[in-house]
This record gives C-alpha cells, structure tokens and sequence, in this order.
C-alpha cells in the first residue's frame, strides 16, 4: 500500500507488494523492490533498494555525496535484499570515481547509522547506533560495528570483525579479528562469532595460529606471511589477501 501523502516522482520503478507510508518522498533514479516496506517522512533518490526490506521512518537513501568533489554525476545507492534501515540512518550516493555506494544483503543498520559515499558493506552486516562509514570504507561479511564507532576513509574492515563501542578505525583491520579502544588495537580474535556462525574448530585453530604468527611472533611481516602461506586453511589465505591488498598499516595489538 502507498500512502496517499506519499510523494512519488514518475520515474520510478516500484514492484509489487510494496508499502510506502505518509510523506515519504521518492525521487528521480529509484527501483523499489518486491516486498519492501518504507515508513513515513523517508527520503530516497537515485535508489535501488532491494526486495524484503524494512526501512523505518525518517531515512535518507541515495542523497548526493558529502564530498567537494561530487558534482552532480548520475551515481547510485544500492541496498540489497532483506535489509532493515531504523530511524536517521543515511546513506549518500557513490561519487564519479566509482559511480555507486553498495550496502549488501541482510544487513542490520540501527538508529543513525551513516554509510558515505562510495563505500562497500558486505552481507550481514550490523552497524549499532551511530555507527559511520567514511567515504570509500569497506566492510566485509558479518562483521559488527558497535555503536558510535568511526571508520576513516579508505579504511577496509574484515569479514567477521568486531569493532568495541566508541572506536576509531583509522587502520585496517584484518578478518575475524576483534578490536576497541579510542584508537582500534587489536584485542585478539572475535571467537564468539565465528562459533556463532559455527566456524569449525580446526578452521579456528588455524585463524588462532596465524593470528599469533602475525602479530605475537617477532618475525617482520613480510617474514610472518611466508609462514602462515603453510597453512592450509581457506580463512587463513583470506587473511593474507586482505593484508596484501592493504593500502594502509594495519592495526595491532597493544
């Protein structure tokens, strides 16, 4: 059902079964999905928001880019299937440098959570309240932003990340690592949920090892990758990917 307060502008595309409450305004560039169900005093342009999501009232989807050097280029926002957006989350649009923000599937954003523009959020993604993304940030499955955590521009969270309350990521952190403090460090491995999404226990003694290798060991980096390249494990080689396509340091423990 559309409400009859609801403004929607002619081009776009709306799927069946979707419901758009009072005031909401649809503009320019949007594809609403089948299934998807939007609250009252939303804000969406240059959209495509996947079927079967939720978005509360007062959000704002694909709005222009908080960057100087956006000029109006057509660029978008993508929300995938099966989000929840709660109340004041924001969502700018890409930039011409890489045309798009992407917010992928299932994700969980809660109260004023903010993604920039161009930034990459992977699937099952949580950011609690307040949570930011800078622009071109990206963040891999499953991690869990605590709230008021800020992440820099251009940093890269990884997949299965837990990031502590209040946090400000100006490094990168590597997957299934769980990091706190004003300043990220690392705080050792987010065990609690890789069990929860029921990591075998060999696959976690293998991240364990790595882990230590990295970061306990005395071996330079490029010394400590050499030796965890032995290990067969599938989220160990995923570990050294991310390192080796880090464009800025990594974060360490204390």
């Amino acid at each position: 059902m559309i409400d009859k307060n609801a403004v929607i502008d002619s081009s776009a595309i709306i799927e069946e079964n979707v419901e758009i409450g009072a005031f909401t305004v649809i503009g320019k560039g949007v594809t609403i999905r089948q299934g998807t169900s939007i609250g009252p005093n939303c804000y969406i342009e240059y959209a495509d928001i996947g079927a079967n999501c939720k978005i509360y009232n007062s959000v704002s989807v694909g709005t222009p880019a908080q960057d100087l050097s956006y000029k109006g280029e057509p660029t978008k926002a993508y929300v995938g299937e099966g989000t929840i957006l709660r109340e004041f989350v924001t969502i700018n649009r890409g930039t011409a440098k890489t045309s798009k923000t992407v917010v992928g599937k299932n994700c969980f954003f809660m109260v004023g959570a903010h993604a920039a523009h161009d930034t990459r959020t992977g699937d099952n993604v949580i950011m609690a309240n307040f949570a930011s993304l800078g622009g071109h940030v990206e963040v891999g499955d499953n991690a869990f932003l605590s709230a008021f955590v800020g992440i820099h521009q251009f940093c890269k969270v990884g997949s299965n990340v837990m990031v502590g309350a209040g946090t400000i990521v100006s490094m990168d952190i590597i997957p299934y690592a769980m990091c706190c403090g004003y300043r990220a460090e690392l705080e050792g491995l987010n065990l609690v949920g890789m069990r929860r999404r029921k990591v075998p226990a060999a696959e976690i003694e293998n991240i364990k090892k790595a882990y230590r290798t990295l970061f306990l060991s005395k071996l330079l980096l490029a010394d400590a990758l050499i030796e965890i390249e032995k290990i067969d494990s599938p989220a160990v080689r995923e570990i050294i990917t991310f390192i080796k396509v880090s464009k800025r340091s990594l974060a360490r423990p204390k």
